[in-house]
């Protein structure tokens, strides 16, 4: 899932320097994984040398101070403690510093000027652009469970008529209704497609995110689920869809709440799912970590550490029933890992109490906690409908033979033969056709999604609602 994966912290923080020339505004494009952030350093000069602030205008954020800075012999060295972030850089004759950026294990060049950062336009060729040739409407839809208000995007064919639907549900992670990541807009390039076949579309903002309300942070998988049954019964209000056909389509964790929905719903003609998952919860967060780092050159000892003390960690929640007590257990579990000052599970540069709070606070979470102990195949079991599984053969983050193996294998259990499961080759999680299948190339490829498997949804779920 890509709730860790793409949460890029960002604390890092100002800079301050140690020359006349170096007093004023630097500007800096920092480049992670496709993503790119625009910064700006304000530098002013005091009795007692330098100070600097920071803005991020891209994540709303300006006036976060420096901790410490150096420069000697033009050489600039900025050290921010709560973030754990260290930035060194060479001035040089023509007013540039040229340097490098680290936080924790990540290292990138970083270069400040005294010229606009601006960014650079990125290249998403399949990106539909207005006018969209099919009827578009702005809407809004109430979860009474939660008492919340969630807004999205329904797409039809024609405006009149009446038409097959589908819901689709997002990865993990907070997103808006076109699943937007790194420049991409997958479900936005999804929706559209289906939409110019006859197949009308309803996608939304995650609860709490764009124009959706709620609170994200606190919610579960379950949660998100009776948003998806809210989406279920909006559209049995309109009168241009086909109610006996009415499918689901999930990607990453949405292929989790796909099946949760068709379970208990009878309503639901079909599903797909992306990538969806069949393993529980730490099992495939077991195997996701150790096939990425395998593909980012991390070495195989420090892999297996870092497995072993994963897997201590979620059976400590999985038999865990009170988040208080909990929390005492982890932490306890991680000062006894620490004491062993070789152990290569701790990023560099982060002090001992930092990565206890830090792992703590994540794995106690509401989402965590939920996500570590389900397990699908209870779902997947009870599922009656027709049901679409595909995988991209290179995805990392869901690996295709282990999770359509045990999709099947749970639907077989149910006794449900409507079903159709493909691995397909060289896709990634995002379904780009790709190298290696890291997260790390989703940005700078520039397909969004293969046409293969968009024609592939498509003509399955053409031949269901026929």
């Amino acid at each position: 899932m890509t709730k860790s994966l793409l949460c890029f912290s960002i604390f890092f923080i100002s800079i301050s320097i140690n020359a006349q020339e170096i007093t004023g505004q630097w500007n800096a494009l920092l480049k992670v994984q496709g993503t790119q952030l625009r910064l700006i350093f304000h530098i002013n000069k005091t009795e007692n040398g330098y100070t600097t602030t920071m803005d991020s205008p891209d994540q709303g954020v300006k006036d976060i101070a420096a901790t410490s800075t150096s420069f000697e012999n033009n050489v600039l060295k900025i050290t921010v403690d709560n973030a754990k972030m260290e930035y060194v850089g060479t001035l040089n004759n023509d007013q540039k510093i040229i340097g490098t950026f680290k936080q924790g294990n990540f290292s990138t060049p970083l270069n400040l000027s005294r010229d606009e950062a601006k960014k650079q336009e990125l290249k998403r060729p399949q990106e539909p652009k207005e006018p969209f040739g099919y009827y578009t409407e702005e809407v809004t839809f109430q979860n009474t469970k939660d008492s919340i208000t969630l807004a999205g995007t329904l797409t039809t064919p024609n405006k009149a008529g009446v038409f097959p639907v589908v819901i689709l549900i997002t990865g993990s992670g907070p997103q808006n209704r076109n699943e937007e990541l790194l420049g991409h807009k997958p479900f936005l390039v999804l929706a559209d497609y289906l939409t110019k076949n006859g197949i009308a579309v309803l996608r939304y903002d995650d609860r709490g995110i764009a124009k959706s309300k709620g609170n994200f942070k606190t919610a579960t998988t379950a949660d998100f689920a009776t948003d998806v049954e809210a989406a279920v019964k909006y559209l049995q209000t309109r009168k241009e869809i086909n109610q006996h056909r009415i499918g689901l389509i999930g990607h990453s964790e949405g292929g989790v709440i796909a099946p949760m929905v068709a379970s208990r719903n009878k309503n639901i003609n079909f599903i797909v799912l992306l990538a969806g998952t069949g393993l529980q919860g730490n099992e495939l967060l077991l195997l996701q970590k150790e096939l990425i780092e395998k593909a980012d050159g991390v070495d195989e000892v420090s892999i297996q550490k870092g497995k072993a003390s994963n897997k201590g960690a979620f059976d400590i929640v999985i038999k865990s029933s009170n988040t208080e007590s909990l929390k005492n257990e982890l932490k306890a579990y991680y000062r006894e890992l620490l004491k062993d000052t070789t152990n290569s599970i701790k990023p560099k540069g982060i002090g001992n109490t930092d990565f206890i709070n830090m792992q703590v606070k994540q794995l106690t979470s509401p989402w965590w906690q939920y996500f570590i102990k389900y397990n699908p195949e209870e779902a997947l079991q009870k599922v009656k409908c027709s049901v679409l599984a595909i995988n991209g053969e290179k995805d990392l983050q869901v690996p295709a033979k282990e999770n359509l193996s045990a999709i099947k294998q749970a639907l077989d259990k149910g006794k449900n033969r409507k079903y159709t499961i493909k691995a397909l080759p060289n896709l990634n999680h995002l379904f780009q056709e790709c190298k290696t299948g890291s997260p790390n190339e989703y940005g700078d490829i520039e397909q969004t999604f293969s046409p293969i498997a968009l024609n592939i949804v498509t003509n399955w779920i053409l031949g269901v609602v026929k």
